[in-house]
């Protein structure tokens, strides 16, 4: 079923981008999950960094469809983890939006750059604290990442966690993991709301304990 899959997807790919076969193949293999064929076409001298019509690299592909196997084959063999496609997404910022934590692992091993920013402005850490995925929260939290780093609507991962979390337990964990990790709880948004004031309008009691605990007034 797989082959099928991958061989409709190369061919619709191949269609698309006909100048350059070998790299739409591998593009498309590496978002189908297919290591093998990514491997033989490497062999075979397809550009590793090749973009398709996005700008997205076969590693993007593979992050995207979270093809742990197919990332690691691509990353061992070279593909740039900070490559980003027209929508300024990297395999490592996408990494840490979706949660796909394994290959989030594999891109920082390989020279993610912690600064990069994805088009709203925030860090990995950013995105992964606004989704809950609490994995790749600690992940981030254990490397250098700025946790404090404000996005264009001036606010932090902490305000994000805090505003755009459901307040259920995996923000909960991620407020805590997060102001544990030394997260200025002071830092407030461009209005002047603190992170302490925005759980308070918005009923997360959890929330609002975990800030007061930490000094947060």
């Amino acid at each position: 079923m797989r082959a099928a899959l991958t061989a409709l997807l190369i061919f619709f790919a191949c269609a698309a981008n006909a100048q350059a076969p070998r790299e739409a193949a591998l593009i498309a293999a590496a978002g189908a999950g297919d290591s093998a064929l990514v491997a033989r076409l490497l062999r075979e001298g397809a550009d590793i960094d090749a973009r398709d019509v996005d700008g997205a690299t076969a590693l993007l592909a593979a992050t995207r469809s979270n093809r742990v196997a197919a990332a690691r084959l691509l990353i061992r063999a070279g593909a740039d983890v900070n490559a980003a496609d027209k929508l300024m997404d990297s395999a490592y910022l996408l990494a840490g939006a979706r949660g796909h934590t394994e290959i989030l692992k594999l891109t920082l091993g390989a020279g993610a750059d912690l600064t990069s920013t994805n088009r709203f402005g925030g860090t990995a850490l950013t995105p992964a604290c606004h989704y809950g995925h609490v994995d790749t929260v600690r992940v981030l939290l254990a490397t250098r990442v700025d946790i404090d780093q404000v996005n264009p609507l001036g606010w932090t991962c902490l305000l994000e966690a805090v505003i755009l979390g459901d307040g259920g337990p995996r923000h909960v964990q991620i407020v805590r993991m997060v102001v544990a990790a030394g997260a200025r709880i002071d830092l407030a948004d461009r209005q002047g709301v603190t992170p302490l004031a925005h759980a308070r309008r918005r009923g997360k009691a959890q929330i609002v304990e975990i800030l007061r605990a930490a000094g947060a007034r």
